[in-house]
């Protein structure tokens, strides 16, 4: 997920700075003419694909971090209760040898 969120941002970045570059009196975009309206569009498609690419980002880097945690949690819990399962097990040992 936060390698998707940042190929789209490094794909939105690039076109916003070839259309800014390339742009002289004819807009050229790539080696392509193209119309006001067509960069207009190439500019918002842009923006999109870099408010997308940080979505996913931070969407991926959100889960990623807790799961993070509910794995640390987990172990945690499996050593308390792996230190109680040994505690009370000598106490049962301990109770059968009075017999």
């Amino acid at each position: 997920m936060v390698v998707l969120g940042l190929i789209l941002i490094a794909a939105g970045a690039l076109a916003i700075v070839g259309a800014v570059f390339t742009a002289e009196g004819t807009v050229e975009l790539l080696g392509t003419d193209i119309s006001a309206l067509a960069m207009f569009l190439v500019g918002l498609g842009s923006g999109l694909a870099l408010w997308w690419g940080f979505s996913i980002g931070k969407f991926g880097t959100k889960r990623s971090l807790r799961q993070r945690r509910e794995s640390k949690k987990l172990s945690e819990l499996s050593e308390k209760l792996e230190k109680h399962e040994e505690e009370r097990g000598g106490d049962v040992k301990d109770d059968r040898s009075n017999w």
